[in-house]
């Protein structure tokens, strides 16, 4: 078989496109003997295969990768976001319709966390949106007890040092104060464990309610608690196309900034919400509210028709009007 007609590739990219899992971890579960090929446990991923080969995990045959799909997952409190949990815990994937098929989360929202939660059925775009190199912005609503004065904002502005791991600079703004809470506004491009908890509370905060609402482009919106929905394949070709294509072409997609051309300057490329191109605008919500205009890089605001900017609006996953503050 010439090189130009081999169709074959290792297994560990092979599995990481059909949605097993990340090509790391379809490695370690080759090491734990998980993974059959045509009839025998594989002890190495040093193996090519084709779609004419018969894969199994854990007994189960796996199906041909299909085209990459992404959807939007609005979870709520109470689930785990893993495929199995040794305690017994409802996992989001238990919630997941079934006809979805296997797919990976992309990164991870705690027990307690809710909000936006990326889905796919491709381990290598999975890991590709959760690098850091890839430059995504992660928006959250955190609420939590206690009081921030600007001296601890400047701080968690420029990264803070946790039990000796660094979390690096994170954009944060004051949205309002309701009792002995206060609302925080927070973009992370790292997604370490527990960083925006960690984070607050080195500075005397204790997070008592996290809601991401962004991940990169790709937004939580009015997306009802407990749905999914798929991305459309052209906003996810506008959105992510150079990374579904570096997927598909090496299987572990690392998305790296090329040096200018001399003379050249260099093109900044957004990654807005709602107003990018090949994104839906924000229709008006059941009870009436229609998004206001947002600054740059910044959720739309939902104001329900009605209520005025003072109203609370605490069990909302969108942002609330902000207290007027003076310039920062």
């Amino acid at each position: 078989m010439s090189e130009a007609s081999d169709t074959s590739e290792r297994i560990a990219k092979y599995l990481a496109r059909a949605g097993v899992a990340s090509r790391r971890e379809v490695e370690r579960m080759i090491e734990d003997g998980r993974i059959s090929l045509n009839g025998k446990r594989l002890d190495t991923p040093a193996v090519k295969v084709t779609q004419a080969d018969r894969i199994e995990v854990d007994g189960k045959p796996v199906d041909p990768p299909a085209a990459t799909r992404l959807w939007r997952y609005h979870k709520p409190t109470g689930l785990v976001t893993t495929h199995a949990d040794p305690e017994g815990r409802e996992t989001v994937f238990d919630a997941l319709p079934k006809d979805m098929g296997r797919v990976i989360s992309v990164g991870r929202l705690d027990l307690t966390s809710e909000g936006l939660l990326l889905l796919t059925n491709d381990g290598a775009l999975a890991r590709a949106l959760e690098l850091p190199a890839t430059g995504w912005m992660r928006r959250y609503r955190a609420r939590a007890f206690g009081s921030i004065d600007e001296a601890a904002v400047n701080k968690l502005r420029a990264g803070v040092t946790v039990d000796g791991i660094k979390y690096g600079p994170m954009d944060v703004e004051v949205e309002r104060e309701t009792g002995s809470n206060i609302w925080l506004d927070i973009g992370i491009r790292e997604g370490k464990n527990r960083e925006v908890r960690k984070a607050l509370d080195s500075v005397g905060l204790k997070v008592n309610r996290l809601i991401r609402t962004a991940y990169g482009p790709f937004q939580l919106g009015d997306l009802p608690r407990g749905e999914v929905k798929a991305v459309p394949g052209r906003v996810l070709r506008d959105q992510a196309g150079h990374l579904v294509e570096m997927a598909a072409t090496t299987g572990e997609a690392v998305a790296k900034k090329k040096p200018a051309r001399p003379g050249r300057k260099p093109v900044k490329r957004k990654m807005g919400g709602a107003g990018q191109p090949g994104l839906p605008k924000p229709a008006a919500d059941e009870d009436g509210a229609k998004p206001l205009k947002r600054a740059r890089g910044r959720p739309a605001v939902r104001r329900p028709a009605g209520k005025s900017a003072a109203a609370d609006r605490d069990t909302a996953p969108g942002r609330p009007p902000r207290k007027p503050q003076g310039r920062r």
